[in-house]
């Protein structure tokens, strides 16, 4: 048996994990090929009683940033993820805010950015993602701070 990357199976099971959850369903079930001899068979599947315990610990990791949004910028009421203008994450990872520590961030409070502007980096498995503005807007809320774990579909930013 041939040796391979582990760490894209663990990716690839989270990412299983994550279109279980994303399209509301019980079981995946997948065969990945690496070769004669040599597979790898996953089924993740989740419970009716297990569901609502995953978002207990969803919510727990957005709310460390929450302090530093209410000093940038007005907390208006509601729900950030649900703002028209919210930019969500498409992984798992730590928010990056600067490219480098001691670098200027990629964008600020009341910044304009362009669609396809990179507005923060997300670390996921080792690996730098850089997360791009999808419209054109104004920076009008920061909701994660530099170096914070972020989970999938939790609000970044707020542009207007």
């Amino acid at each position: 048996m041939s040796e391979r990357d582990y760490a894209s199976d663990v990716a690839f099971i989270e990412a299983l994990a994550e279109m279980l959850r994303a399209n509301d369903l019980t079981e995946i079930e997948v065969r990945r090929e690496y070769g004669e001899d040599n597979a790898l068979d996953v089924r993740v599947a989740r419970q009716p009683g297990a569901v609502a315990a995953a978002p207990v610990a969803v919510a727990a990791a957005p709310a460390a940033p929450a302090p530093a949004p209410a000093a940038a910028a007005p907390e208006p009421s509601g729900d950030p993820a649900q703002d028209p203008g919210a930019v969500t994450s498409p992984m798992v990872g730590t928010a990056y805010l600067q490219p480098e520590p001691g670098s200027a961030p990629f964008v600020s409070l009341g910044d304009t950015v362009r669609e396809g502007q990179t507005l923060l980096i997300i670390e996921a498995m080792k690996t730098m993602n850089q997360i791009p503005a999808p419209r054109d807007g104004t920076v009008k809320r920061i909701l994660v701070e530099d170096g914070a774990p972020v989970e999938f579909g939790a609000p970044l930013f707020v542009l207007g």
